[in-house]
């Protein structure tokens, strides 16, 4: 892996023991590419070493040019087509593509790869990520109280190369936190500024029943503990309806698994701070009566039995592997 956050300090929590090898370039083009320059420079030593008879990544341009160039096969995953500029630099040089599918081979016309050599799994990743156990090591120690209803907040993704609009999430908390008084308010923040800013905003005041976390933490066992998830459409927002938790997406990445899942009534779409408010008021109350306690053990059932129809896609991924490699 590479030197980033999000993935090292999550590596720790489940006891991964990772060879880090460059570094994560940030959110400006200049930094990204000296970063993908450097580390591909790198791994290009340490992959002649290794000597693999095949790669297999989640679309990394450095793992595409450094193994097209050695002549090692190069197997990809992808669920994001909409990572134009990361497509266009990994997918000339893979020898497979595996994708879920209901995203069309056609999302990925013009960018380098033949579609005989696209291999559709019916399954989401976030399926697959919602049945790993929990882990209980550091970054898990995030105060909730159950007798209070609690919203857990994930900020959008900015720094990624295909981030390019503006979220409306300090508007979005602003207008939680004045509605819903009576509820334990977390934030789950991806970067150090996102953190820095919002801390700025929120935890001034003594009152104020806004918790910003900053570090890195075991996302199902956060969503466990929550009554109500709004994210940005992205892994998280498909994990947390996948789980069961009522989930309410923002769009700030419009993508086909958040666009399929609001289609399904799986997830919910609120685009404004409003309509984020009256849905989880909506929430709220109906976890109060019969009722609706019936309707939401009803829904839950109704995803479980979905995540169980959904396929597991490492057999297809062994396949794959085996038709390259004879």
């Amino acid at each position: 892996s590479r030197d980033y956050d999000q993935v090292t300090q999550l590596a720790k929590i489940r006891n991964l023991k990772l060879v880090i090898v460059g570094k994560h370039g940030g959110s400006k083009r200049h930094d990204k590419l000296n970063a993908s320059l450097h580390r591909t420079k790198l791994l290009s030593t340490r992959i002649k070493k290794f000597s693999p008879d095949i790669t297999i990544s989640f679309c990394s341009p450095e793992a595409a040019r450094v193994s097209y160039g050695l002549g090692i096969p190069h197997v990809c995953f992808s669920d994001s087509p909409h990572a134009t500029a990361v497509m266009k630099l990994s997918l000339p040089y893979a020898d497979k593509l595996l994708i879920p599918w209901i995203i069309p081979k056609s999302d990925f016309k013009n960018m380098g790869i033949d579609p005989k050599n696209i291999i559709q799994y019916k399954s989401i990743d976030a399926a697959q990520i919602t049945k790993r156990k929990v882990f209980f090591g550091c970054g898990t120690d995030i105060k909730s109280r159950r007798s209070w209803k609690t919203i857990l907040i994930r900020t959008p993704e900015d720094e990624a190369a295909y981030s390019s609009k503006q979220s409306d999430v300090v508007n979005i908390i602003k207008k939680i936190e004045k509605d819903f008084l009576g509820c334990h308010i977390t934030v789950l923040t991806r970067y150090k500024k996102q953190a820095d800013l919002l801390k700025k905003k929120f935890s001034k005041s003594a009152q104020s029943k806004v918790q910003i976390v900053s570090k890195v933490i075991d996302g199902k066992k956060l969503l466990r503990n929550c009554d109500v998830f709004v994210g940005s459409g992205g892994t998280m927002t498909a994990e947390s309806a996948l789980l069961g938790v009522p989930t309410i997406s923002y769009n700030a990445t419009p993508n086909r698994i958040e666009a399929y899942l609001v289609s399904r009534k799986i997830v919910t779409r609120c685009m404004t701070p409003n309509k984020i408010a009256e849905r989880i008021d909506f929430i709220v109350r109906l976890s109060w009566g019969v009722r609706g306690r019936l309707y939401e053990r009803s829904r839950r059932l109704r995803i479980k039995k979905f995540v169980g129809s959904l396929e597991d896609p490492y057999p297809i991924l062994l396949k794959t592997i085996k038709s390259i490699i004879k």
